[in-house]
């Protein structure tokens, strides 16, 4: 290559692991790839090895009708897609090394699909061969060009494992990407509030019920990004779990501690460590807070308790009346029912769990109370 050839390539490089980060510059990265090996229109696809569906990837050079085209008919008449199971790996493959140009612009390929293409001639190069697919990059000449030439090959041959590696820092980043979107979501539907705190006690992340916690102001608040406690109590609390008051974060306590709010509620917080390496940001996630409010009615899996014990609808009411209310008589006053039959379904309640007391049905129940907020279709039930 010339200077100018070499500083063109380097840059190229570049775009192509660009692409990688930002999918919108995909498409443009194929078409410098293209003019840059001598191409007019260049294709990144893949087979599966059954041989019964493909893929395209990216294009560039090639409209929706020549595409669909590929796809229905010509992906099987074309002569070397699937020549690159039998040819080195990163080896660029064109159409003389399988037979002579005079006889590929007889074929129904050229004269169906290529030629009305522009082009004469194409090469193509595996980017990634596995068990169940290969992967190539496919590069048509155009006719003014003339036939793929040794310095098509060649450049073809360098772009190869780099267009390869950044497809698979693209996956990468996609499924971290999709990975830390679904850990916010299975965050966001936890009744517990969770904030993510860096070295400095900066909120990193909160999920939705710490926001609401924020919003509502009672117990804590943020201020910018950082977590103020609305009284003296809860401030030394919480300091104490997370030590921030010397500027240098030291390992929070796995300890839980009991805060009361402005309006008189009770809430439990609790601080826990996260392994981190002393080498990385300070501004990266230290420490999880834990913040749930204390209460005797937990959200319960009625539908599972049901199931569990095979209860019928009238004892599952009895049984959370119980756990609201607790006596016999504010119960049969609550659901509007005799108390002989709350006492008779009380004592189908102890039967069909084993327990002994009402307190004993009460821990059987908080044992199926789940994490998730409270979402509702139009009455009180978990959807």
């Amino acid at each position: 290559m010339t200077t100018h050839q070499a500083s063109r390539f380097s840059s190229l490089i570049g775009e192509i692991y660009d692409a990688a980060v930002d999918p919108a510059l995909r498409s443009g990265a194929l078409e410098q790839v293209s003019q840059f090996v001598g191409g007019c229109a260049a294709m990144i696809l893949s087979r599966d090895s059954a041989r019964l569906s493909i893929e395209i990837h990216q294009h560039f050079g090639t409209d929706a009708r020549f595409r669909q085209l590929y796809r229905d008919r010509y992906v099987e008449l074309d002569p070397l897609l699937d020549r690159h199971l039998t040819f080195a790996p990163e080896q660029t493959i064109g159409v003389t090394d399988i037979m002579s140009h005079a006889d590929f612009l007889e074929t129904s390929f050229h004269r169906e699909w290529v030629e009305p293409q522009g082009a004469i001639d194409l090469a193509t190069v595996a980017l990634e061969k596995t068990a169940a697919r290969t992967t190539i990059l496919q590069v048509l000449r155009h006719r003014s060009r003339g036939t793929v030439d040794e310095a098509m090959r060649e450049r073809m041959r360098l772009l190869a494992p780099h267009i390869h590696r950044s497809q698979i820092m693209g996956r990468q980043i996609r499924a971290r990407s999709h990975t830390v979107d679904d850990l916010a979501d299975v965050l966001d539907g936890l009744n517990t509030a969770i904030c993510l705190l860096d070295a400095d006690g900066r909120v990193v992340h909160a999920n939705a019920a710490c926001r609401q916690l924020f919003a509502d102001a009672n117990l804590l608040a943020i201020v910018g990004d950082r977590i103020v406690a609305r009284n003296t109590q809860t401030d030394k609390i919480f300091r104490g779990l997370c030590e921030f008051d010397e500027g240098t974060h030291s390992a929070a306590r796995r300890q839980i501690e009991l805060a009361t709010s402005a309006d008189g509620q009770h809430y439990l917080l609790h601080a826990f460590p996260l392994k981190r390496d002393r080498s990385l940001p300070r501004d990266i996630a230290a420490t999880m807070l834990f913040v749930q409010r204390a209460s005797m009615l937990p959200l319960l899996a009625t539908d599972a308790i049901a199931a569990a014990f095979r209860l019928t609808p009238s004892e599952l009411r009895v049984l959370m009346a119980i756990i609201e209310i607790g006596g016999v008589p504010d119960i049969a006053a609550k659901l509007g029912i005799a108390e002989t039959t709350v006492k008779t379904h009380l004592g189908r309640l102890f039967e069909k769990t084993g327990a002994g007391r009402q307190a004993d049905l009460v821990k059987i129940a908080a044992g199926f109370a789940v994490p998730f907020a409270r979402r509702t279709n139009g009455d009180d039930s978990v959807a």
